[in-house]
């Protein structure tokens, strides 16, 4: 296969560094360095261990993890992140291993912090302090459960700043604030008794809510492991195999490289949890050769990154939301999966036509023949590489915990790519694997794997040793680990920081009276707008369904806003606990509610300003970073419009048997997937032939028309468009008469 990757190795990771600043860490002398990779290795096998045999009790887990996130971030992130804090100066006595003595104190202090409950649990009398069991303190702290709990709130808001920037520890700030001194809030509606410190420090510190709640604990128990997973297979050749397949189903079409973007971008976001890292790792291949084709550069760039950006709400992981959305919910895992796969679908037909019509525009073809690479010789070098996926897909959706079908996955990245029979001194891992697997099946491990589940799992495991291809080194294998658990540090940290959100909320009640003031806002202005429309006589245009359309379209834009910037998991969290209330008042199923807010947070990592991803792709691209962000967000309309259509019409979601049929599932989905593809042809310019002036506008007001749910709307859709098509048609056959001659 002939493809110009214009870029190596090492300039992709100094790009990723560049726009993901969870690997852009300080340089700390070599024995410092040394000894922070080899925590972080033992960090990842702590949590490799406890998902195969078993997790400590929460409080424990939960401590030892966040001891271990401030350390890693305290050690590599500065306070003042610049190129020379991020350098090499030298020893000093001053900044030991490059790292600033009152950092040193803030690892020190925020890791006792952490640990301190896992201390202090069943209580000690020592150093003139007599601390009663944790039962007893709960409601009732003791002045050192407030000192370190005054010392862990502020932590972690710093390690959320150090990670991911001041946006998320302001909006926290701004809850904080709330809760402390609710009695003077300026709104009648807000106001509240408030709390002291001392009470605050209690509901954040100790578990069951705030820092130490459940938030903490589905991404220290589940988050991690895969976020671990997805750069392990990664770099195993899973994502190489990703982009090959999508080479063989889209490369020989109409604009291949844009369609590989989207296909490989889809198939990569399954296992990744970092849009920045699915932008690069696929970008790096498909945006050079879709510049070589003739895209535009910023067009190149968009495509990629909002491709990228799907992976987010891409089945079966999602960024790792799924796992949470499923424990809010308490619903299966599976569940989630099937409601996310026809809004996921809609995503990637508004990008695939989007790109399909502007190549047509722009007059691209495919990739030539001979650039493809050939099905057997893709599958015969890299079958091997889906195992682990395989794997861990076959665990997951057998009803098994999460984290155990993350330990397959992770163990079977391990046997497939580092253990081979001609090293013998490897395979010690695959029989270690075996003799797992066998032990629970056993009577002896509780509840453990049937005896069909234990009898594929071991033959996977066999069958991972025997493909011929080159085996990497363990050393490859811990840097793999290293890099995953810098990735999962952004997300620890955001999780952290947002268990004080959540907390706030569960204290104060304050995410009720912000629906109530979104609806009641809302109310305002269709009591406004409504008079006007009285006219028309159409029951979309009464004003409780006005109300309902601006108290969505309000919502959505918190959710952009608030998003702006985060993680998936973290903007997922947060956005849950505050739009949650306020979709509740307007009737929308919870499981409805959370996709929506899921949605939309998801769209800000698309739109300008604040798009990392799209700003990562404008790198690879040499384009304008403002530019490549609008059209990623231009190619994301999809997304834009599929939430407010599972709110109107939840059949699409599948698995609400109150609000699923056949008949009403095949409507919605049919016409909004029309739809999407004619919106797609009215941001592109395009359709049989060019779209222009009238006729462009004419196939936007009719898509919007086939999106909406409605019976209704699909018929003047039909008679909106109807002129448009008869257009195109003539326009059409006069091309092919000039082409003729």
């Amino acid at each position: 296969m002939s493809l110009d990757t214009h870029l190596d190795t090492k300039a992709l990771e100094e790009l990723e560094k560049q726009y993901d600043s969870a690997l852009n860490t300080r340089s700390n002398g070599p024995r410092l360095t040394g000894f922070i990779y080899w925590a972080s290795i033992a960090f990842a096998l702590y949590h490799l261990w406890t998902a195969g045999f078993g997790t400590p009790v929460d409080h424990v887990h939960m401590g030892i993890h966040l001891a271990g996130l401030f350390l890693f971030i305290f050690v590599g992130f500065p306070l003042i992140r610049s190129a020379r804090s991020l350098e090499w100066r030298g020893p000093n006595p001053l900044r030991p291993g490059n790292v600033p003595l009152y950092d040193w104190a803030l690892t020190g202090f925020s890791m006792a912090a952490a640990l301190f409950l896992w201390v202090s649990w069943r209580g000690f009398d020592m150093f003139g302090f007599d601390i009663a069991e944790q039962a007893l303190r709960q409601g009732n702290p003791s002045s050192l459960d407030v000192f370190f709990g005054s010392v862990l709130i502020l932590t972690v808001l710093e390690i959320a700043r150090r990670t991911i920037g001041f946006v998320l520890p302001l909006i926290i700030l701004v809850f904080m604030v709330y809760a402390l001194f609710g009695p003077y809030m300026p709104a009648q509606i807000l106001k509240h008794p408030g709390v002291n410190w001392q009470q605050f420090v209690n509901n954040m510190y100790f578990p069951s809510e705030g820092i130490f709640g459940v938030t903490l604990w589905v991404v220290s128990t589940v988050v991690f492991h895969f976020v671990l997973f997805g750069v392990v297979a990664q770099r195993m050749g899973l994502g190489q195999f990703f982009v090959d397949n999508a080479m063989i189903m889209a490369g020989r079409y109409t604009g291949g490289p844009a369609k590989v973007s989207v296909v490989s971008s889809a198939f990569f976001g399954t296992i990744s949890g970092s849009s920045i890292a699915n932008t690069v790792s696929t970008g790096s291949l498909t945006i050079p050769n879709m510049k070589k084709m003739g895209y535009p550069g910023h067009f190149a760039g968009g495509v990629e990154a909002a491709a990228s950006a799907g992976g987010q709400i891409t089945p079966p992981i999602m960024g790792a939301a799924s796992f949470l959305m499923a424990e809010y919910l308490e619903v299966p895992y599976t569940t989630i999966v099937i409601a996310a796969i026809v809004p996921a679908m809609m995503h990637y037909i508004g990008v695939i036509s989007i790109v399909h019509f502007t190549a047509k525009k722009l007059g691209l073809t495919a990739y030539p023949k001979e650039q493809l690479p050939k099905f057997l010789a893709v599958w015969k070098d890299g079958w091997y590489t889906i195992v682990p996926l395989i794997a861990l897909l076959l665990v997951l959706f057998s009803g098994y915990s999460p984290n155990m079908a993350a330990f397959i996955g992770l163990s079977l990245c391990v046997v497939v790519g580092f253990c081979a029979f001609d090293k013998p001194a490897t395979l010690l891992v695959p029989l270690a694997l075996l003799g797992f697997i066998f032990w629970k099946a056993s009577p002896y491990s509780g509840e453990g794997y049937t005896p069909v589940m234990a009898g594929m799992l071991a033959a996977l495991t066999f069958i991972g040793c025997l493909h011929r291809n080159e085996r990497q080194s363990f050393r490859d294998l811990f840097d793999s680990f290293h890099v995953g658990v810098q990735y999962a540090l952004a997300v620890g940290a955001a999780s952290a920081a947002v268990g004080i959100v959540v907390g706030v909320i569960n204290t104060t009640g304050v995410g009720f009276r912000l629906g109530f003031m979104v609806t009641g806002g809302a109310e305002d202005m269709a009591t406004a707008i409504a008079p006007l429309l009285d006219w028309t006589s159409i029951g979309a245009f009464s004003q409780p369904s006005i109300q309902q359309f601006l108290s969505l379209v309000l919502i959505a834009m918190a959710c952009i806003l608030m998003g702006a910037g985060l993680p998936t998991t973290a903007l997922y969290i947060m956005l849950v606990a505050v739009a949650t209330p306020a979709l509740s008042q307007l009737g929308v199923p919870p499981l409805a509610t959370h996709m929506f807010v899921l949605y939309y947070g998801v769209i800000s990592e698309i739109t300008p300003p604040v798009c990392a991803s799209a700003y990562a792709a404008a790198g690879i691209a040499g384009s304008n970073p403002f530019r490549t962000g609008l059209n990623a967000f231009t190619l994301g309309l999809g997304k834009l419009m599929v939430p407010m259509v599972f709110v109107y019409a939840p059949t699409m979601l599948i698995v609400l048997p109150e609000h699923f049929t056949l008949l009403s599932f095949t409507q919605v989905t049919v016409t909004c997937a029309a739809g999407v593809f004619a919106i797609a042809t009215a941001v592109s310019a395009y359709f049989l032939a060019p779209l222009s002036g009238i006729w462009r506008l004419l196939m936007a007001i009719g898509g919007l028309l086939l999106v909406a749910p409605s019976g209704g709307s699909d018929l003047t859709a039909l008679v909106v468009m109807a002129p448009v098509l008869v257009q195109q048609l003539g326009q059409q056959r006069k091309l092919q008469t000039e082409t003729a001659r």
